[in-house]
């Protein structure tokens, strides 16, 4: 095995993961948008013709390959720059020193180690039977898989719907400290802009997570 990448020099890791880390966070908007179809009272009318676009575009499975092996990477830098880190420091300091790094960053592998269990899930409840991967007997007219009444179904349960909102939370939690990380990381770390990414950081990881939680909290208690 080439491991040549693995030897690559910690910042340029870190370069390629803050640009696939922010990639990954404009992927989450589009599919936020299309989970809230589910919302609708049109028997799911919107959200399986998103579905069945997403699943018969050739350009849209072009971008699932990119996005999956993106995914993939964005993880396995994280955890390479996280064991390269714990190896530099093999023998932790009796005394702690104040830093002025933030809290949740310290903790940033374990918080996206929690999404990574969430995520697997995702995939085989629904990208997995995408790919005919894993069976359900929920299908379309059309021979498709019914991810509508998948969904119905996941969110109709508490322990999923729970886990659902849980994961979502610590994913807020991710997603507000990995947002700030990746521009400092590209170099924009200015007085001038500085303010401003910390904001929409925050604003993004309140509103998006908050988007995903929604749907399971309409299907427990409103719908």
């Amino acid at each position: 095995m080439n491991l040549s990448f693995i030897r690559f020099s910690s910042i340029t890791k870190k370069i390629w993961m803050a640009f696939l880390g922010l990639f990954l966070m404009i992927f989450l908007v589009v599919h936020l948008g299309i989970n809230l179809c589910l919302l609708r009272d049109d028997g799911g009318a919107w959200f399986t013709a998103a579905a069945h676009f997403m699943g018969t575009n050739y350009i849209i499975k072009v971008f699932e390959i990119v996005l999956f092996a993106g995914f993939i990477l964005h993880v396995f830098l994280g955890i390479v720059l996280q064991v390269q880190n714990w190896l530099a420091r093999p023998v932790r300091y009796m005394v702690t020193n104040k830093t002025t790094t933030p809290f949740l960053s310290k903790y940033m592998i374990y918080t996206g180690g929690i999404v990574l269990v969430f995520l697997v899930i995702h995939f085989i409840n629904f990208y997995f039977i995408k790919m005919g991967l894993v069976s359900n007997p929920n299908m379309t007219p059309e021979g498709e898989p019914d991810f509508y009444t998948i969904a119905i179904q996941l969110f109709s349960m508490p322990a999923y719907s729970l886990l659902y909102i849980v994961l979502f939370i610590v994913l807020g939690f991710h997603l507000n400290q990995a947002f700030q990380a990746a521009w400092q990381t590209l170099g924009v770390n200015h007085l001038q802009y500085n303010a401003f990414i910390r904001r929409f950081g925050i604003f993004y990881a309140i509103v998006v997570p908050l988007g995903f939680i929604i749907i399971p909290i309409y299907f427990l208690l409103i719908r």
